[in-house]
């Protein structure tokens, strides 16, 4: 399993709101609402929330601050939301970015389908 954050940097320390279901993509799991799609998806064991344009390579986590781009997701259908600063809701539709969609890139054999976990 991965691990829950209990206080961010920048938001300070969040109440644990209610359990929520929201899908990761296309899996249900759950979080607290309110605190950040990125710690929800790291006590869920998520590390890779997007996929580079040019290089194709993973990033996750990096700042946690809203800072940088590298836990840019697409949420509800819109690309680039940055989920360290994002708070959860119920029913959200989380979804790992390819470049700037979420259409995997032809090339990419994500660690699902090498038999491990994001």
């Amino acid at each position: 399993m991965g691990t829950r954050f209990d206080e961010h940097p920048i938001l300070g320390t969040t109440e644990r709101g209610r359990l929520v279901s929201f899908t990761y993509d296309g899996k249900t799991l759950q979080g607290y609402e309110g605190e950040p799609v990125a710690v929800a998806l790291s006590a869920a064991g998520v590390k890779v929330h997007r996929y580079t344009a040019k290089r194709h390579e993973p990033r996750g986590i990096f700042c946690a601050i809203g800072r940088c781009t590298d836990c840019v997701m697409v949420v509800d259908g819109v690309p680039n939301v940055r989920t360290c600063m994002t708070p959860l809701v119920e029913g959200m539709r989380v979804q790992t970015q390819y470049g700037a969609t979420a259409t995997p890139f032809d090339d990419i054999v994500t660690a699902d389908e090498k038999g491990g976990t994001r």
